[in-house]
């Protein structure tokens, strides 16, 4: 304890010598979105954890490490300081992820059902179709388009009917939708990152970059998480690739449930997002990116709202 609390003082003097640091530089070094990716982040993870004080302790420690990143390297120059800065929110932000996923590893990697699998799949064939990837069709594109649209029927088959799920179909079924989600991942955070300042933006465009922040926040937990699980299947050094790969499956597999899901239930996702999708293909409500991850954000609440519902008017 002891120990703990001469690392927080000495945190506490580097954070103060960051902010006085910061606040004497000509240059914009934190920008307001950062606390809407960093709620989003908490918001997410008390969902997983329902503990405060353990994202506390998480929040604190990593905290605490990411003041390794103004350890001074070989860039000494005038603006070495604004560059570490710059990148400190990120790292931050990766080694909680990292910790969390670690810590909370069987809560973040959530147990797939046939549901869940159907609604990423929905938003890939919407995301294909809005990012205009069937425009300009060659081999390679038509590959992509040949397997997208294998694995898209696999998934709405087994959701519509009573199919038994056969652990080679639970293996795929997961890895789809750990592809889905970590090439979501990937368009998102390239997306945000590329918005104009939100100190420059007026309030709608605002509002939208800090929607957008949030639920980077909310996805950054599964992130890195969905990165592991698949690159289980990737050979490494001084590994045993088969042991490996044997594992990777079978944790693809434990994850997926066996159970079947309601197929009323089924037909409200596909009608409920193609609605909602095809709504924002044709007005342009929110970033394509945006729209997904609000989906997958707001659907569960919806579901549940509407189970509720049925189950009282019955």
């Amino acid at each position: 304890m002891g120990f703990f609390i001469f690392l927080c003082a000495i945190a506490l003097i580097l954070t103060v010598y960051i902010g006085y640091r910061a606040f004497m530089s000509e240059q914009r070094l934190f920008s307001i979105s950062n606390p809407a990716l960093f709620a989003g982040l908490l918001f997410e993870s008390y969902q997983i954890t329902k503990s405060w004080k353990n994202i506390g302790g998480i929040f604190v420690g990593s905290y605490l490490l990411s003041l390794f990143s103004f350890i001074p390297g070989g860039n000494n120059g005038a603006n070495a300081f604004e560059s570490q800065v710059a990148i400190w929110p990120y790292v931050f932000l990766f080694i909680y992820a990292t910790l969390f996923g670690i810590g909370y590893k069987e809560k973040v990697t959530a147990k797939l059902t046939e549901g869940i699998t159907l609604l990423l799949t929905i938003s890939i064939i919407y995301w294909i179709f809005d990012y205009g990837f069937t425009n300009n069709l060659n081999w390679f594109s038509i590959s992509v388009m040949a397997i997208v649209s294998l694995l898209s029927l696999i998934s709405v088959v087994h959701s519509l009917t009573m199919i038994e799920l056969t652990r080679r179909t639970r293996l795929t079924l997961s890895v789809w939708s750990s592809i889905i989600l970590f090439a979501f991942a990937l368009d998102n955070i390239f997306r945000v990152f590329n918005n104009p300042s939100i100190e420059s933006s007026n309030l709608s465009q605002a509002l939208s970059i800090s929607l957008q922040y949030f639920l980077l926040g909310v996805s950054v937990v599964y992130i890195v998480q969905n990165y592991m699980l698949l690159a289980a299947f990737l050979p490494s050094k001084n590994s045993n690739y088969k042991k490996d790969l044997k594992e990777g499956k079978n944790e693809h597999i434990k994850r997926f449930s066996n159970k079947q899901v309601n197929i009323k239930q089924s037909l409200f996702c596909i009608v409920f997002t193609m609605i909602v999708y095809w709504l924002n293909y044709t007005y342009q409500f929110l970033p394509r990116h945006t729209m997904v991850w609000l989906v997958f954000f707001t659907f569960p609440f919806i579901i549940n709202a509407v189970i509720t519902l049925n189950g009282k008017i019955r």
